[in-house]
């Protein structure tokens, strides 16, 4: 049997995701993001398209780096306004039966006590439909709203991150027993005390006695997503993550970045299958190719110019308003994301001056590979990148609101169930179990799975 493609819509909360520019189209719904209405019905749609979840994006902060301004963000909402990810979740659980849900939650600002309840109680509430995107947030703007004096050092980030992981299993993982939980009326017991443990963590970050507040939900741990892509985040994600985002704009690109990740894994004990790889996509699809063309026309004549170079300040740290447009840039290691800058510079198939840059930031579809062309066509592509780099699947953003998704739907899907490429039906359980088999939790090769029925305390670390 083929391999089959998965599918993740791609969004966040907020006024504008990546389509910048786009929300003018009369047909662009984004403005309705505040109504739970509006994430109902998209909820509803993805799950008529087999979509495995819904990634939920996030930020806490202003993208003000372009022009030392935030100006240029606020007048073409670039992900602000912006609200909170993980309060419309319930809501389309309840909507939906098999759609699961990967909400973005950093470990810089969030304290991991409260973000393990939060997610436990997330994944009981959706039946074990729940994901996390790690992530350790990169705005200046966030550190300092957050009462830092400025944005943490990259590679310090995610040493705070290995230890966050380390609190976070042994809450989810080890501070309850299965059946703690008795509730025997006879005897008066509804939790079992000896089978409750607090987790006496101390280490060089958090102290955290415990124990963990919720009791174990369907999977205990979500189902961990990752993004990073610079050489720690890779080494972060092979160890932690089930799910792996890559922004990466040829086959050459994509396929380091998924060969290193896996066998980095490896070198953690995993296997390579052990980590599902979904690359970020932008979509036009028409009935025919000229169709197609037509739309993008119609994009390309609303796109935004200085919101593009806004995002790609707060990804990469540069501000390109700062250079003449016949400037090069140069790799340098920044405390944002460091594969941002690698974009244009290590990872480049050609060289680009700072002009032809802002060009490539500013068409549509933006920094991300676009799928294009008549429904035979992008299922074509869509083959393609996946037999040529060893994804899994595409976390699929949306340039109009919900068009693109319906396109895809309608369109796309129906071609590649004919191949073979694409399920017709959702397999049953939770989230980890729709995407890798039959176990609902980590499995024992996961180095989260190393805190189970461990004696716990800070001698245990």
């Amino acid at each position: 049997m083929a391999k089959q493609i998965l599918l993740n819509a791609f969004d966040m909360n907020c006024a504008m995701h990546s389509a910048h520019g786009l929300w003018k189209h009369p047909e662009n719904e984004r403005y309705r993001y505040k109504e739970l209405q509006y994430w109902v019905d998209l909820a509803k749609l993805l799950e008529r398209g087999k979509f495995e979840a819904l990634f939920l994006a996030d930020v806490l902060g202003f993208y003000d780096i372009y022009r030392g301004s935030r100006d240029a963000a606020l007048r073409d909402g670039i992900q602000a306004p912006v609200n909170d990810p993980s309060l419309i979740i319930p809501t389309m659980a309840y909507a939906t039966e098999h759609l699961s849900f990967a909400v973005t939650v950093p470990t810089t600002y969030e304290p991991p006590y409260a973000h393990a309840r939060r997610m436990s109680t997330l994944d009981h509430l959706t039946n074990g439909r729940i994901g996390w995107n790690i992530v350790t947030s990169f705005l200046p703007s966030a550190a300092l709203n957050f009462g830092l004096d400025g944005v943490v050092k990259h590679d310090d980030r995610y040493e705070v991150a290995d230890e966050y992981m380390e609190v976070v299993y042994k809450l989810w993982e080890a501070s309850w027993e299965d059946d703690a939980v008795i509730r025997d009326a006879e005897r008066g017991i509804y939790t079992d005390p000896a089978k409750v443990r607090p987790i006496d963590h101390v280490g060089k970050y958090y102290r955290v006695p415990g124990p963990h507040l919720s009791e174990p939900s369907p999977q205990r741990t979500p189902v961990l997503y990752q993004a990073g892509t610079s050489k720690r985040g890779r080494e972060f994600a092979a160890k932690h993550a089930e799910c792996v985002f890559i922004d990466a704009h040829n086959y050459e690109s994509m396929r380091f970045y998924v060969d290193d990740i896996r066998a980095k894994a490896a070198a953690y004990g995993r296997r390579p299958e052990d980590v599902k790889v979904f690359m970020a996509a932008n979509a036009i699809v028409g009935r025919t190719r000229a169709e197609a063309e037509e739309k993008l026309r119609e994009y390309t004549a609303l796109r935004s110019y200085d919101g593009p170079q806004a995002l790609y300040g707060g990804f990469s740290g540069i501000d390109l308003a700062a250079y003449d447009r016949s400037d090069y840039l140069e790799y340098y290691a920044s405390d944002a994301g460091q594969a941002s800058v690698a974009r244009y510079t290590t990872m480049s198939e050609k060289r680009m001056n700072v002009g032809e840059i802002m060009e490539e930031n500013a068409r549509i579809g933006g920094r991300s590979p676009l799928l294009f062309g008549s429904a035979e066509e992008v299922a074509d592509q869509m083959q393609g990148w996946m037999e040529n780099t060893g994804i899994d699947g595409f976390n699929l953003a949306h340039l109009m609101t919900p068009g693109t998704l319906k396109d895809m739907i309608e369109l796309v899907v129906p071609i590649l169930q004919e191949r073979g490429l694409y399920k017709t039906e959702y397999a049953k359980g939770t989230m980890r179990e729709k995407l890798f088999g039959e176990r609902s939790r980590l499995p024992d090769r996961h180095p989260g799975a190393a805190f189970r029925g461990s004696r716990l305390g800070a001698g245990e670390r």
